[in-house]
């Protein structure tokens, strides 16, 4: 691990000063600690965050206010997360444990890197988004959990986050202050596909911070709303593919779908082509199959995780199933 500097910030306005070019927000250290110690990443400055305000708040327009210092265990049992937006508390209680669900903060978890194998392993491996122009091993190495769509020939590692994915499917909105001011900016644009530059995971500028995210109101597809993992053991383990889906329902047709996917690309995957396909349909098993062929036409499997394309199609018919029902 490389030396470096240790600041804790007293307030926002502080951190932001003080950070620098090169260095880096510690709020929960769930992740970055890691990345640091085994020098896959590196920073000339940790500013320490954890101290900052964290609350959850109604916001003016009815929908929810959450600081990025928030704890991932505090948000999943706010009760207003878990009546307005179920599917944001089980996708944070299927990350993770309960030790680091206590520690790692909604910041912390949208900019969480990848668990790509290769990624990580500094010494052996290729890795264009640890060292852009090196090649990945992914390609033709394990592969099992990588993406099948939105991947390159650069890139095809997936992003981790359960929490992530729930947060696609109800349209959070980041927001960010950085040198340039305050700004906003849809979780679903915030996360970018690998391209040619795979190192360049999101949107954000050096010396930004995310300060919160917000929720929009809820509505019935919200309310009505499940997350579903499915992965290799029962816990504590990364998706081979997820399933956030809402589903409300008017006149025994569907008036509103709501859909991200997990597991499956570099950015949590909201399968908006199976959304628009649903509306006016019945709400039925060959329904909810048609409609996410229209995202999955686009997959493009590696050897090893084909596999992935029909597990997202059982899921996502399981999951919005179950809705229908709830809904009836």
């Amino acid at each position: 691990m490389t030396p470096l500097t240790y600041i804790r910030a007293s307030d926002r306005a502080d951190a932001l000063a003080r950070a620098g070019s090169d260095g880096r927000f510690l709020g929960g250290g769930t992740n970055l600690v890691d990345l640091l110690r085994q020098n896959v990443e590196r920073a000339s400055a940790l500013v320490d965050i954890s101290s900052l305000d964290g609350a959850i708040r109604e916001s003016e327009s009815g929908g929810l206010f959450i600081d990025a210092s928030v704890k991932n265990t505090a948000l999943a049992a706010h009760p207003l997360v878990r009546s307005r937006y179920p599917v944001l508390a089980r996708a944070l209680l299927a990350g993770a444990s309960a030790q680091i669900r206590n520690m790692a903060t909604v910041g912390g978890n949208i900019l969480q890197r990848t668990r790509c194998m290769y990624f990580y392993d500094v010494d052996g491996a290729r890795c264009n988004k640890r060292q852009p122009g090196a090649g990945c091993d992914a390609l033709y190495g394990f592969n099992r959990y990588h993406a099948i769509l939105g991947a390159s020939d650069q890139c095809v590692a997936t992003h981790p986050s359960d929490m992530c994915v729930a947060l696609a499917m109800l349209d959070a909105v980041i927001h960010l202050s950085g040198a340039a001011g305050e700004r906003q900016v849809p979780l679903t644009d915030f996360h970018v596909l690998p391209g040619d530059t795979p190192q360049i995971e999101t949107v954000l500028k050096s010396g930004d911070l995310i300060t919160a995210v917000e929720l929009p109101p809820p509505s019935d597809a919200t309310v009505n709303s499940e997350y579903r993992k499915v992965r290799d053991r029962s816990s504590y383990a990364f998706a081979l593919i997820s399933v956030a889906g809402g589903l409300a329902l008017a006149d025994g047709q569907v008036a509103q779908a709501r859909i991200a996917l997990g597991g499956v690309a570099a950015k949590p995957w909201r399968a908006r082509r199976a959304e628009q396909a649903l509306v006016g349909r019945a709400p039925t098993p060959d329904a909810f199959l048609a409609a996410i062929r229209e995202d999955l036409i686009d997959a493009r499997p590696l050897s090893g995780n084909s596999f992935k394309i029909g597990l997202v199609e059982r899921t996502m018919v399981a999951v919005l199933t179950a809705l229908a029902g709830t809904n009836a």
